[in-house]
């Protein structure tokens, strides 16, 4: 086989999505809340993310239920990258929702009980039990199986800790269970009493060779002390909602896993509330709330709003965070007018926290951070040109010409993408200015054009301003000479 004939191989289980925001590990603050430059993924806006750093230390000391915070600013300021930070800085362990605020008109269940099941999601509960476990080193383990290939499996397990050391014989469900986690001589186990469920740990310590065939995943531990039956505490960490669907007996605990919970009862609701108080006066449980994060919150309606206003002031509500780049604004469902799109009254509410542009070398370095992101090696010229572009047309086009500079790079067999690569996909992909301006010079050769070239005078300015009328009778925008 010649050299122009080899057969490249992809490794697809290594292949990985890159979002928008794949990059962002966190806030980027030190121990005292301070934003620096560049760290996590984020780049600027020390201000809103000192701010936010703020929300997240007080959510995490549950010290901040209810309340509501509005990200505001112009568009590409980096308000979704702060929220997915938060995310991040909050870790696993504190429920975190994110829904856009146009998606509540697309279910099929009613705009309040969507946003009540969001809520709900964004509720943790830590539910306590204590239970009994066997705990121990694997130290010998033998499973016979019937000759015929049917029948009931037999096995024994020797298990060890550092004072004792006992033998057991397996039913059939453990025995599964360990074939089913690979169990074997030198791993370090749980086994609940209560469920049959197994555990591994770990390697031991004593087993670590240099023949060993590990893995780089492979985690070691020390044998265990003490006797080998032991209880112990357990935290199951579920939300609100989860518990909700459980206990709806239309629905039942299989939706959870096809997502049609469809509208539960508020009576459910009010059950399961009652009883999660009750456990946590009787120490059974803690409530942890969380964050619900709503893009875009302009497009919310009035009815929304009011319902979002009485839900704020629940027992059990998690911090709410939302973001919107709309100034002064019409809120949907009426004819006022309110800063952000939002009733007044729901803003006196809010803490807001205010995004600003970046400017050029942070530009920069947020587009340095995204080739590094979607490993494209790019010239130091070739980035210049694309900072530049960036501050001439928006963040966002420019972050879009990466991979598709990156792709042009490849078809000519290069591996690191020049100016040239950049000025052709800049010529290739037009950006919104670009393309606004081609539609109005040729805006009589496109189909079903609504803006005549026709100019009547405004009333109202008299005769100061002009407005252009559309030809499908929609409300005329006034324009200046």
């Amino acid at each position: 086989m010649t050299e122009t004939e080899k057969i490249e191989v992809r490794d697809v289980t290594r292949i990985e999505r890159i979002g928008a925001h794949s990059h962002i590990r966190g806030l980027g603050l030190d121990d005292v809340l301070e934003a620096r430059l560049v760290s996590q993924g984020m780049v600027g806006q020390k201000d809103a993310r000192r701010a936010a750093g703020v929300v997240v230390q007080m959510v995490r000391d549950g010290k901040i239920a209810g309340r509501c915070i509005l990200l505001a600013g112009e568009p590409s300021t980096g308000k979704t990258a702060i929220a997915v930070g938060m995310a991040q800085a909050l870790g696993t362990e504190t429920p975190f929702t994110s829904m856009s605020g146009s998606e509540i008109y697309s279910l099929e269940m009613s705009k309040t009980e969507a946003l009540s099941q969001a809520l709900r999601k964004s509720i943790g509960v830590r539910i306590k039990e204590e239970t009994e476990i066997i705990e121990g080193e694997v130290v010998e383990i033998q499973i016979e199986r019937p000759a015929t290939g049917t029948g009931q499996k037999v096995g024994k397990v020797t298990l060890k800790t550092t004072e004792m050391e006992t033998n057991y014989d397996l039913g059939n469900k453990i025995i599964e269970c360990f074939m089913k986690e690979k169990i074997q001589a030198g791993d370090v186990i749980t086994i609940d009493k209560a469920s049959g469920k197994v555990n591994k740990l770990g390697r031991s310590f004593t087993r670590a060779r240099d023949y060993d065939a590990t893995g780089a995943q492979t985690r070691f531990v020390q044998c265990p002390e003490g006797e080998l039956q032991k209880r112990k505490e357990v935290v199951h960490t579920v939300t609100l909602h989860e518990i909700d669907v459980i206990n709806s007996r239309t629905h039942g605990f299989l939706a959870l896993f096809s997502g049609d919970t469809g509208e539960i009862k508020q009576e459910v609701r009010d059950q399961i509330n009652n009883k999660v108080l009750e456990w946590r006066e009787e120490g059974k449980a803690e409530i942890n709330p969380g964050v619900l994060f709503i893009d875009e919150v302009h497009m919310l309606d009035i009815e929304c709003f009011s319902f979002l206003n009485r839900a704020l002031e629940s027992d059990m509500a998690p911090v709410v965070v939302m973001a919107t780049n709309r100034g002064i604004t019409r809120i949907r469902g009426t004819n006022y007018r309110s800063p952000h799109g939002i009733p007044i009254d729901l803003l006196d509410r809010m803490i807001i926290i205010r995004t600003v542009a970046y400017l050029e070398k942070e530009v920069k370095e947020i587009l340095k951070i995204r080739c590094e992101e979607e490993d494209c090696i790019m010239h130091p010229d070739a980035l210049t040109i694309l900072t530049r572009i960036a501050t001439d047309t928006s963040l966002r086009y420019a972050i879009q010409l990466i991979t598709t500079a990156n792709l042009v790079c490849r078809r000519r067999k290069a591996t690191e993408v020049n100016t040239e690569d950049v000025k052709k996909v800049y010529t290739l992909f037009l950006d919104e200015n670009r393309s606004s301006k081609i539609l109005k010079e040729y805006q009589d050769d496109y189909m079903f054009s609504e803006i005549t070239e026709e100019l009547e005078q405004d009333p109202v300015s008299g005769g100061g301003a002009k407005r252009r009328v559309e030809a499908g009778g929609g409300d005329a925008q006034p324009m200046e000479h």
